[in-house]
């Protein structure tokens, strides 16, 4: 039943409501803004296993001619014979591509490994297996076998596939909502580090030696065993306490470590009513569930789209195949690779920079900013190279916009996909739906790295424009379609979904999801339910309800 509040003194009661419930701070409150030293090692438990995803992606670079040379060396050893220059381009190339497929594994299997061991607990389990896998390929020159070099890029492969989800969700669920978008990023910024570490310490002068090579890669160990230390001294994830192992005494305690207080009740309501919101499916959907299920419909598509805007626009192919771009540029071989490193330098500034941002500008502000930046300097690197051999100094400017693209991808579309998927779902749609997501990011990875040279032969010096014409249409869809979360609840993020849904109506979301046994008068004001603050945040407007004057009150229908 419907029933419309025109009355002003009606009104004015409700309004009053309203404030008395926001003085109390429902879900906002002043102790949850806290950062705390115990959430701090939390962050930086978690981040731990983002940083073998980067570190691992740039050390097998600087080495190739090396590794090339030892797989080939080792085959001699063998049989007398060694490889022919073919079979030996395709061992090489699986010792490269299978870190690919181990994540492409491990991504599927994330949401079932983190709901069966838990985030943390989880998170334990696979650093393990780059503990493994560290020993496998820092063995591998002495006990002469490149299948241990293969065996231990699967394995690392499997772990930064598990991670490109775990880490996410962990930070997302034990972070307060005024500084979710700031923890979110540092998962991005500790694998930007990996991957700028792995090039500084791939330098001729370091490690990129034909002595020093495998420890190079086996340094992928490291941050696993500091992870394995740190993450015991760490609380599981509450909101996994709560929704899987229902367990509100354990939810409540890891709250008190995370905040730093006892005095976190008003969060404790906030996520038990986030439970009750969504008690007809308290068991954790699998793909196929999730998939079938027309309410997450939308926002796995929104996920989706953004895991593939952030590898289906050319970024794959600048960092697999930059040396070779700024040798084509005019670089030599060295001054290449230098400029390569430039890119990890790059990376980590724009990543250091967005952490504060996120939760100021937005998420969908910088992804816009980011995809539309984007698209400018792909068309404009396109006439650059097209025009480099008939106009002195163009050759140079190409490289700049190159790594002013990478500026661009490294303030939005770099960050935000891992962020924001998680903040999309409810409690039990929320582990398959971002290993689904991540599980498309490693595809869309792995075909671009795999098409990019074809491209590139094929177009020549207009490898960039499809990449153009992609981001284009990746900023027209997230225009429309993505709103902003920055600030809001995981309750009020879905609630906001569930407005423009099939069926629902457009001028308020179901009782539910306000409230699951009655009108909570707060979370109606927090979830933006009035003119003056839903065109705003909702993103494009398509959001719009009455003012407090007109309120449309929802009541459960028998």
């Amino acid at each position: 039943m419907v029933q419309k509040l025109t009355d002003r003194r009606a009104s004015d009661q409700l309004q009053m409501l309203l404030e008395d419930d926001e003085s109390k701070g429902c879900v906002q409150c002043r102790s949850n803004k806290a950062v705390t030293y115990r959430l701090i090692l939390a962050i930086i438990g978690a981040v731990l296993g983002s940083f073998p995803f980067g570190y691992n992606l740039g050390s097998i670079n600087a080495p190739e001619s090396l590794i090339r040379d030892f797989i080939d060396t080792t085959q001699i050893r063998r049989d007398g014979e060694g490889f022919s220059e073919n079979a030996l381009t395709s061992v090489w190339a699986l010792t490269a591509a299978i870190f690919a497929a181990g994540g492409c594994l491990g991504a599927v299997a994330a949401g079932w490994w983190a709901t069966k061991f838990g985030r943390r607990d989880g998170s334990l389990i696979a650093s393990g297996l780059g503990i493994v896998a560290g020993i496998l390929m820092i063995s591998c020159r002495r006990a002469e076998s490149y299948e241990l070099l293969i065996l231990g890029r699967f394995l690392v492969g499997i772990q930064s596939g598990l991670f490109t989800a775990l880490t996410p969700l962990y930070l997302a669920e034990i972070s307060p909502v005024q500084s979710r978008g700031a923890v979110g990023v540092l998962h991005q910024l500790a694998l930007v580090t990996g991957m700028l570490t792995a090039q500084i310490l791939g330098f001729p002068t370091l490690l990129g030696t034909e002595r020093s090579w495998h420890v190079l890669l086996g340094i992928t160990a490291i941050p696993s065993v500091i992870q394995m230390i740190i993450l015991p001294f760490c609380p599981e994830s509450p909101r996994y306490l709560l929704t899987v192992r229902q367990d509100p005494s354990g939810c409540q305690k890891a709250l008190e470590i995370l905040r730093g207080s006892d005095n976190v009740q008003d969060e404790m309501d906030m996520l038990t009513t986030e439970k009750e919101a969504t008690s007809q499916q308290d068991s954790p959907q699998s793909i196929l569930q999730i998939l079938n299920e027309p309410s997450l419909r939308k926002p796995l598509m929104i996920g989706i789209v953004l895991h593939l805007s952030q590898q289906v626009n050319g970024i794959p192919g600048v960092f697999f195949y930059s040396t070779r771009l700024f040798q084509d540029a005019g670089l030599s071989e060295h001054a290449a690779k230098y400029t390569t490193s430039a890119l990890g330098v790059v990376m980590v500034t724009m990543g250091i920079l967005t952490v504060p941002l996120m939760d100021r500008a937005g998420r969908r502000t910088l992804m816009l900013v980011g995809l539309g930046g984007m698209a400018i300097m792909g068309t404009v690197v396109t006439i650059t190279l097209c025009l480099r051999e008939l106009v002195d100094g163009f050759d140079i400017l190409s490289i700049v916009f190159i790594l002013i693209f990478v500026v661009f991808f490294a303030l939005g579309p770099a960050p935000v996909p891992w962020l924001i998927v998680p903040e999309l779902f409810t409690h039990e749609a929320r582990p398959a739906a971002v290993a689904l997501c991540v599980f498309v990011n490693w595809m869309g990875n792995f075909c671009v790295g795999f098409a990019f040279p074809l491209l590139q032969a094929w177009t020549l010096d207009f490898v960039f424009l499809p990449f153009t014409v992609m981001l284009i249409l990746f900023y027209v869809f997230t225009y429309f379609k993505l709103p902003e979360t920055k600030g809001k609840s995981f309750q009020e993020i879905r609630a906001l979904m569930e407005a423009t849904e099939p069926g629902k109506p457009k001028d308020g979301a179901s009782y539910d999801t306000l409230h699951s046994d009655g009108l909570n008068t707060g979370s109606l004001k927090r979830t933006g339910y009035t003119n003056s603050t839903t065109q705003k945040e909702a993103g494009k407007g398509d959001f719009s309800y009455g003012s407090v004057d007109e309120v449309v009150l929802f009541e459960k229908m028998p």
